[in-house]
């Protein structure tokens, strides 16, 4: 089957998870407060910036791999189904990460946004390499530099996240910190990648 449908489903996903990132940014005040608080809600701001960005590098990518694409099976499906899922799982992290930023909830909420992320890494890998094994899925025309070029990229996807998912074992801010960087290096990588 062609993969049309499915990109049109991925997308309707890829903007709800984005969306309902903002939802839990608030800032609860009245009158002159109102600065104060708005100053006090930057972990909500770092934390939204931050996963908004990540979905969105999720998109670029699911994108970039279902232009080398050419068809979808039934097993590909319930694999981008699965994917799908876990970004749509990603506000819930997100609100727990700045929710707790600042109290000792920290190290729970950055093992959950960890695991979460590292879960989508694994489904990323899976969703790629089972249509790129033997070009199973992958265009006759698809450039094998491309095809090769996003199999490299996704390699260390799983490893990088389970890392920081395991740094909050120790330091859960530095763990937090991770995952700020990690998004800003696929956001550098997939720039660099794209030339």
């Amino acid at each position: 089957m062609p993969t049309a449908r499915l990109e049109t489903f991925a997308d309707g996903v890829f903007a709800i998870a984005a969306t309902l990132l903002i939802i839990d940014v608030t800032a609860d005040a009245e009158g002159g407060a109102l600065g104060a608080a708005l100053t006090h809600a930057w972990p909500q701001y770092v934390a939204y910036a931050v996963s908004f960005v990540t979905i969105g590098i999720m998109w670029v990518n699911h994108h970039a791999c279902l232009e080398l694409i050419s068809s979808a099976d039934r097993r590909f499906l319930f694999i981008n189904v699965g994917l799908l899922a876990c970004i749509a799982f990603v506000p819930f992290p997100t609100h727990l990460v700045a929710e707790h930023l600042r109290d000792d909830g920290l190290r729970a909420a950055a093992l959950t946004y960890g695991l979460t992320m590292t879960a989508v890494a694994i489904c990323f890998f899976a969703f790629w390499f089972y249509a790129a094994v033997g070009r199973r899925l992958i265009a006759p025309d698809a450039d094998e530099r491309m095809v090769r070029g996003i199999s490299r990229s996704y390699l260390p996807g799983t490893p990088i996240y389970g890392t920081a998912t395991l740094v909050a074992l120790v330091s859960p801010t530095a763990s937090v910190a991770l995952f700020a960087a990690i998004a800003l290096f696929y956001v550098l990588e997939s720039s660099v990648f794209a030339r």
